[in-house]
């Protein structure tokens, strides 16, 4: 069974960093693009970033220059780096493969940004 396990949210000030991991099985990492998404209150769930199989990112606009996605093909993990956070990234963030994301979704972390 294809399991996403998604960690490291919490509550953090504006301008603060938070590091967020996602376990993914080995049968749908090792191939994938691995992508994190966001659903913030009241809206619908959005794409964040992407990554391939050989390391290439791709970011929402909103979020280049203080997001970084990684992943490490050892550990089936894959990473969100975030820093300068702002009260609008506070969403529960979710990891998928992308462009078409697995019917079966994580439980997601949350993340709140707020003073």
């Amino acid at each position: 069974q294809v399991q996403l396990v998604e960690t490291g949210g919490g509550l953090v000030q504006p301008g603060g960093s938070l590091r967020l991991s996602c376990a993914a099985s080995t049968r749908i990492f090792n191939n994938s693009n691995m992508a994190w998404y966001r659903r913030a209150p009241g809206k619908q769930r959005e794409w964040v970033a992407t990554i391939s199989p050989t390391g290439r990112p791709s970011y929402l606009d909103s979020v280049k220059g203080r997001f970084t996605i990684s992943r490490d093909a050892a550990k089936n993990t894959v990473y969100l780096q975030m820093v300068s956070l702002m009260p609008e990234d506070t969403a529960i963030y979710y990891c998928n493969t992308s462009p078409f994301p697995l019917e079966n979704w994580g439980q997601g972390t949350q993340v709140t940004v707020s003073s």
